[in-house]
């Protein structure tokens, strides 16, 4: 059978992996903990749930036209106007199924064969591979102080003829980094001088602790949307729990919506509209409801540090926002597939490998979840790895010993 080349040299998700593996585990009633996935346990807001099952009683569950509907549109425009302080147009906005789909139609409908992307690391995992199912050039800038934040100069210095676009993702998935002001802003004007685009991965926005604040890159420019280098994605994903709806979207100059609304059409045709009508409903209701997560994960995220100042030899730069840890376990293998891989064979705990991420030797957890999987899956993870927590452990109702060091 002869396959694509192109398709075959896609990797394969190592977050599904992963979680596959871990299914059957549970299926032989196997205690695992799943730290390995980005999906908050919250409930659907209320009002999501009453706008699609409105739309769904209504009978009316026909094509939309591939841009979105009106409504959603309109729902959009009021957030970005909100939470940006950006008045856009409708033609200025397209609705994705879901913001990874917003991703791959920018790429696609921005790049040629061998044109370059710059991406910071650590970056999230479909980045580069979206960007070579696009015959793109995937550009990684790793920060080299041992922090999680990149200088400007080596940004800037990735650059070349060939690059059409910059992509930051601040809130930062997999290390939990918001970039400073002053490196968003100058990566503004650096894009602005080269006439190129910034894609601005803004998933996580509001998932921010304490008094951090992820400022928009919208803030640095005074050009109107059509004349910008600004590309916006969000969607409802992350800040409002509603990741099996799909629904992302793209905040761009009209001329880039109009290309990308003729790849969806070729492509997914529309998105559904019940999935619409059920985002429409949370940007409109009460957005209390982003605030209870926040704080929610914001606990979370608290318990995640007290429990790791007691892990011996592992280092973790804290998270500012998203759900998030990437932890490095350097000191115990520089291998990060072999210690995921590890941990859920020992401690039946699933993980991500930083080596995914561009950041090897370390692992990614996520604290999306409840506090009793955090701090256990945490302790399970010590006693695996760190000899001076206890040799012995109960993982579900085995007493497990420690018997490889």
């Amino acid at each position: 059978m002869k396959l694509s080349k192109l398709a075959i040299e896609i990797a394969e998700s190592p977050t599904f992996a992963l979680n596959e593996e871990a299914r059957l585990l549970r299926e032989r009633g196997e205690a695992v903990i799943n730290l390995g996935i980005g999906e908050p346990k919250n409930k659907t807001p209320i009002a999501a749930i009453l706008a699609s099952g409105a739309k769904l009683s209504s009978g009316e569950v026909k094509y939309t036209p591939p841009d979105g509907l009106p409504s959603m549109k309109k729902a959009v425009i009021r957030y970005t106007e909100e939470n940006y302080n950006r008045l856009v147009a409708p033609e200025n906005v397209i609705i994705t199924n879901g913001a990874k789909q917003s991703l791959f139609n920018i790429f696609y409908s921005i790049l040629n064969p061998q044109d370059e992307v710059v991406i910071i690391a650590p970056y999230w995992v479909s980045y580069p591979e979206m960007i070579k199912m696009c015959l793109g050039v995937p550009v990684v800038v790793t920060p080299e102080d041992g922090t999680f934040t990149p200088r400007f100069e080596d940004i800037e210095r990735a650059v070349t003829s060939s690059t059409r676009a910059i992509i930051v993702n601040s809130p930062n998935n997999p290390s939990g980094a918001i970039y400073p002001p002053e490196l968003i802003e100058k990566i503004v004007e650096l894009c602005e001088r080269k006439g190129i685009f910034m894609i601005c991965d803004d998933i996580y926005h509001k998932l921010v602790f304490g008094r951090n604040v992820a400022v928009p890159a919208y803030s640095f420019t005074k050009k109107e949307v059509d004349n910008s280098h600004i590309i916006v994605v969000n969607g409802v994903a992350k800040i409002y729990g509603m990741t099996g709806f799909r629904i992302g979207w793209v905040i761009a100059p009209r001329d880039l919506i109009k290309v990308m609304t003729n790849v969806l059409a070729q492509t997914t045709s529309c998105v559904s509209p019940i999935a619409q009508a059920a985002a429409e409903g949370a940007l409109n209701g009460l957005q209390s409801v982003v605030e209870a997560l926040r704080l929610q994960i914001q606990n979370n995220h608290e318990v995640v540090l007290q429990e790791m100042r007691t892990f011996n030899g592992a280092r973790l730069i804290e998270p500012k926002g998203t759900f998030y840890a990437l932890i490095d376990l350097r000191a115990f293998n520089t291998n990060s597939v072999e210690l995921s891989r590890f941990l859920l064979k020992k401690a039946l705990v699933v993980t991500v490998p930083g080596k995914e991420f561009g950041m090897e030797g370390h692992i990614r957890i996520s604290f999306a979840g409840s506090v009793k999987d955090i701090t256990e899956g945490i302790a399970r993870i010590k006693w695996a790895l760190d000899s001076t927590s206890p040799n012995e452990i109960y993982i579900g109702d085995k007493k497990m010993i420690r018997d490889w060091m």
